[in-house]
């Protein structure tokens, strides 16, 4: 798996104070992505690896937030669902956030899905960008609680 960069106290990609994992690879390229930047990058290693897991130590850090690119492009799937499985394991209390151009319907079956709190689903659409959405940078996309999507096998979004 590539990646961009990790972010460390983070406010803008998730709740709480967090670190962003901003993962490489997209096959979506949104017109107007947001982080073009992060279509290409290097190896993730055992010491990005690592510089993740330290920064999810610290007791004020509430989670992780997977971005990019789109950690759910093939070539990352299998990578982001170890690490994701593997945070779960070692900080339980901690809560995992993923932003992916996929949607829901296309990927509830993933093993990833039973690791992530929240999905931020869908496409990035510049015809219905909006700045004051909460935590998407377009209306189409979906902020799922997916403890709750499963439970209740239907889509339950966050409310902003």
């Amino acid at each position: 798996m590539k990646y961009h960069n990790i972010t460390h106290d983070d406010m803008l990609n998730g709740q709480g104070l967090r670190v962003v994992l901003w993962v490489s690879g997209c096959n979506h390229r949104c017109d107007e992505c947001q982080n073009p930047i992060t279509w290409d990058g290097v190896e993730f290693d055992e010491d990005a690896e690592k510089e993740l897991l330290d920064d999810l130590k610290k007791n004020y850090v509430e989670g992780v937030t997977f971005s990019g690119g789109d950690p759910l492009h093939t070539q990352n799937r299998d990578e982001i669902t170890r690490l994701a499985k593997k945070i779960k394991d070692e900080f339980p209390s901690k809560d995992i956030w993923l932003y992916t151009g996929y949607l829901w319907e296309d990927i509830k079956d993933l093993e990833i899905v039973k690791y992530i709190d929240v999905l931020v689903d869908g496409p990035f659409k510049k015809e219905v960008k909006d700045i004051k959405l909460h935590w998407k940078g377009s209306a189409n996309q979906r902020v799922i609680d997916v403890k709750k999507t499963i439970d209740s096998g239907k889509v339950v979004v966050l409310e902003d």
